[in-house]
């Protein structure tokens, strides 16, 4: 069975309002609304171009699960355009857009919510909410911070998280929806459910046809003293051919600008537009609630600036990190050569183009060939000291390895005895002379050597010249 939509759409700019940011399209296929948002009268020019490039899904022969990519990529070439247009104009920065749609195959719903617009289905007499809100009173509701009743009339309940902006993190909620006949859609802008309680729009949505509703629920609306524009899209779910509107309808900001108009629409119920003093809080009371619906989301204006003052940041960071590893290299010492003698460096022996980080402190009277081999190495390779009495330590335990391998006796070699050529004749071997006795109390002739008795080891000292 081929199911179908009967459909209507309205718009009113309200009672406080000057121009309505509202945008919405009904057609057999799809159902979709914007509500836009931003100062500079950017808000319509937003929700008009969000509807103008999604409305092209309103075609036959996207079904099952095409309907999630056709609505998801329909979504991101809006916002694209948005950015588009904030190139084109920089009055535009801070500008952007709800977006709620429905597409329809004959079976199933596709259903694509970005911001606080809303849908809803009305099945078998209850009224149930398709989409969620992207709002900051939401999150509490959703955290059990707050409950639906007090949400409702929270002074933030308009505070917009996730918007279609531009940027490109703005990604939709997708979801696939049964549908059946005699199911009752809505679509609906924030001026209406801000103002009217679930019980009352399920009232209105129980009777009467799409026309009849969507004229109910915005008088409603505007009776509760509702301060926004408020539009609505209702469609019925029904077997047969519908009986009427069969021609897409568009209605809103994206109808008046497609008209060339700066005027009100013909679409929209009311033809006055208030002077900011009726009633709900107008312009005139202040900054208009309007343009600080999307708060947490800083505007993009002075990008060029703020990017400057990044950057400072950075580098102020990469400058002062390289001032304070400087600085730390600087109160470093090592031990190495300077020439043919021992000396003491300040900083560190590390090479860096374009920066010297160690010069000479102090020159010492040590000289490097005076060392044993395993020292001397030590200093040519340079030896690292926290500080400078280290340093100096260093240079005082080098000098006396020094001073051991001076002190440490040079060997002489021992000559070998000569052995007479053979004559062939014996050779007489002269008497040994009488042995003299030397009494004990007599020092030897002779003085004998004391070994050192320090730690370097003698092989080190052979290298020593």
């Amino acid at each position: 069975m081929t199911l179908s939509l009967d459909y209507a759409a309205l718009s009113d700019v309200g009672r406080v309002r000057r121009n309505n940011e509202d945008s919405a399209y009904a057609g057999p296929y799809l159902l979709l609304l914007a509500d836009g948002m931003g100062g500079a009268a950017a808000g319509e020019v937003a929700s008009a171009a969000a509807v103008q490039v999604i409305r092209r899904l309103d075609k036959p022969g996207i079904t099952g699960p095409d309907m999630m990519e056709a609505l998801a990529g329909a979504v991101h070439r809006a916002n694209e355009r948005l950015s588009e247009l904030v190139e084109e104009d920089p009055e535009r920065e801070g500008m952007g857009s709800t977006v709620t749609a429905l597409l329809f195959d004959g079976q199933e719903l596709g259903l694509a919510h970005l911001g606080d617009s809303r849908a809803y289905r009305m099945r078998d007499g209850l009224l149930y909410q398709l989409s969620h809100d992207h709002t900051f009173v939401q999150s509490l509701v959703d955290e059990g911070r707050i409950s639906k009743e007090e949400a409702f009339t929270h002074p933030h309940r308009n505070l917009i998280l996730r918007v279609l902006d531009g940027r490109p993190d703005s990604d939709p909620d997708l979801e696939m929806l049964d549908v059946q006949a005699g199911d009752r859609l809505l679509l609906c802008s924030d001026g209406l459910p801000d103002y009217v309680s679930d019980q009352v729009i399920a009232t209105s949505m129980a009777d009467g046809t799409p026309d009849s509703v969507v004229v109910d629920l915005i008088t409603h609306a505007l009776e509760a003293g509702s301060n926004d524009n408020v539009t609505c899209v209702v469609a019925d779910v029904v077997e047969t051919a519908p009986a009427s509107g069969t021609d897409p309808q568009l209605v809103g900001a994206a109808a008046e600008l497609a008209q060339g108009s700066t005027g009100p629409a013909t679409t929209t119920m009311r033809a006055t537009q208030g002077d900011g003093s009726g009633g709900g809080g107008g312009s005139a009371a202040g900054l208009d609630p309007e343009e600080l619906r999307y708060a947490p989301r800083a505007p993009k204006r002075f990008l060029w600036l703020r990017r400057l003052a990044v950057l400072v940041v950075v580098l102020g960071l990469i400058g002062g990190g390289g001032w304070f590893a400087y600085n730390w290299t600087q109160k470093q010492y090592y031990v190495g050569t300077d020439g043919d003698y021992v000396a003491i460096y300040k900083g560190v022996d590390e090479v860096v183009p374009g920066l010297n980080l160690s010069s000479l402190y102090e020159k010492q009277t040590l000289e490097v060939d005076k060392l044993p081999t395993y020292n001397r190495e030590q200093v040519e390779g340079t030896i690292q000291a926290d500080h400078l009495a280290a340093a100096r330590q260093i240079v005082s335990e080098l000098q006396r390895a020094a001073d051991e391998c001076a002190a440490k006796p040079t060997p002489k070699p021992t000559p070998k005895p000569s052995t007479p050529p053979a004559t062939g004749k014996p050779v007489s071997t002269p008497p040994k002379p009488p042995a003299t006795t030397v009494p004990a109390s007599t020092p030897a002739s002779t003085p004998v050597a004391t070994p050192s008795n320090g730690t370097v080891n003698p092989d080190d000292c052979d290298g020593v010249r």
